[in-house]
């Protein structure tokens, strides 16, 4: 009977409709080839994984190692990655026999040594019962019902160890751009402080001026005002300053109170030497762990489309049991009862098989989900790289020309005041020279923050870290 069921569901099973998966729409050359626009400040070369050591900066270093090893996102993220891999043993188990071993005693008077009493006449004795099983069950996957579980479990464990590696590469991405947003401020503090004591030094210079009448009183007012402007840009930079320092040691897994002494005492933007190695799309595709995340979870997709598939047909378990059951041997005498049984057991949903088919149903929709993620992720990826190369090239050109511009300031200014102790100009012009002076400095200094803080996020896009294991 049993045969003649299996060879029934085999034939059906061939002549039913294979469903396939959902495959990814974007041709090859969109996603692998050289990227469209490549400027001159990044090479094609293959990128470094563990890019922040392009700074060779040791404080940098030693904040990373300390971002991985107590970061709480990233022990979260080790606990999710742990979770999903030991749904993937349960799920290999259904590889192997259920057994089931139970044992027990009960002390008590049956119905039927009652029955045999009361026929003779006398008191049914109390008994104690011994009794101890063996079951086993065991599913032949014909079918692939628990093969394909295995694979979409293995996929998911593996999208959950990308999703791990993604949030790696932000925990370092975050640490380098917190640690050199506060070195740019810092650098940012020192140039606003430096143009402060300028503007104080000419203001104590005029006002012995005006005491002596070698200036007037509008001259002291607007150098106390440019005082004034250029002391107001302070408070802001410093109150930003230790927002950063407050957020970095947050990354690194610390309270506000421990803040690391070493981001506290840089005031110089860590720099690359060299031009950025950017690679191409094909080994973006390898570099990105929310790419290989999303081809993960399109590949637990098209396997739970077969594990819905194998619904529509019988699932057959061979079952074993073995039972022992005993009474008090030394006041009965009675030998252990011993039963066992053997045979397969076949359950299948027919021929209402309407709720089968809404979970493949189902099943495709989410793998067609699932590759239209993936292809947006990829486009996402490509679309983050080549914005951030534009963007960090934009930056790198104005911090150039701000530095341009701050140099002809400087020459503004001395041309100005040579010209002032000449008699030729008024003092307006050199107070006009000092402020434009000023604003550059300020300018380039907010410029080299910015092009250092678009930089970060070029390596960022380019997904490059994860590689790197936590201590």
């Amino acid at each position: 009977m049993i045969r003649r069921l299996v060879c029934l569901t085999l034939l059906l099973a061939s002549g039913c409709a294979g469903v396939q998966p959902e495959t990814s729409r974007l041709p090859p050359e969109a996603a692998t080839g050289p990227w469209p626009y490549r400027p001159p400040t990044v090479a094609q070369t293959t990128p470094r994984d563990d890019w922040w050591r392009l700074y060779d900066d040791t404080a940098l270093d030693a904040l990373i190692a300390q971002a991985l090893a107590s970061n709480t996102d990233l022990r979260a993220a080790q606990a999710h990655v742990d979770a999903a891999r030991a749904l993937l043993r349960e799920a290999g188990s259904a590889r192997l026999p259920v057994t089931t071993l139970s044992t027990g005693e009960s002390y008590g008077r049956t119905s039927t040594a009652t029955q045999i009493a009361d026929a003779a006449g006398r008191q049914a004795p109390d008994l104690s019962l011994f009794q101890a099983g063996f079951d086993m069950a065991y599913e032949v996957d014909l079918f692939g019902r628990v093969r394909r579980s295995i694979e979409a479990s293995r996929a998911d464990a593996q999208a959950a160890a990308a999703a791990r590696d993604g949030v790696q590469v932000t925990i370092i991405a975050e640490t380098v751009r917190d640690y050199v947003q506060a070195c740019s401020l810092g650098e940012q503090l020192d140039v606003a402080g430096q143009a402060l004591a300028i503007a104080r030094q000419q203001a104590d210079i005029l006002r012995r001026q005006a005491a002596a009448g070698g200036a007037s009183r509008l001259d002291v007012a607007r150098q106390d005002l440019l005082v004034s402007r250029t002391s107001a840009a302070l408070p802001e930079l410093e109150g930003a300053r230790r927002a950063v320092l407050f957020a970095l040691a947050a990354v690194l897994g610390q309270g506000p109170g421990d803040v690391p002494p070493a981001a506290a005492a840089c005031h110089v933007i860590p720099r690359p030497g060299g031009p950025i190695p950017v690679g191409d799309g094909a080994q973006l595709l390898i570099r990105r762990p929310d790419i290989r995340q999303a081809d993960r979870e399109m590949t637990a997709a098209a396997a739970r489309i077969g594990m819905a598939r194998a619904a529509l047909f019988p699932r057959i378990t061979l079952m074993g049991s073995v039972s022992s059951v005993t009474t008090d041997v030394a006041a009965t005498g009675s030998r252990p009862a011993t039963s066992f049984a053997l045979g397969p057991l076949v359950s299948w949903t027919f021929p209402n098989i309407a709720a089968a088919q809404a979970r493949i149903a189902q099943a495709r929709a989410s793998d067609r989900a699932a590759v239209a993620t993936y292809d947006g992720v990829v486009l996402k990826a490509l679309k983050e790289v080549e914005q951030a190369m534009a963007l960090y090239t934009a930056a790198l050109e104005r911090e150039r020309d701000l530095a341009t511009a701050q140099r002809q300031a400087g020459i503004t200014y001395d041309l100005a005041q040579g010209r002032l102790n000449a008699g030729s100009d008024s003092r307006l012009d050199v107070l006009l020279a000092e402020q434009g002076l000023i604003e550059a400095r300020l300018a380039l200094a907010a410029a080299s923050a910015a092009r250092a803080e678009r930089l970060v996020a070029l390596f960022k896009a380019l997904g490059g870290g994860w590689r790197q294991a936590a201590p």
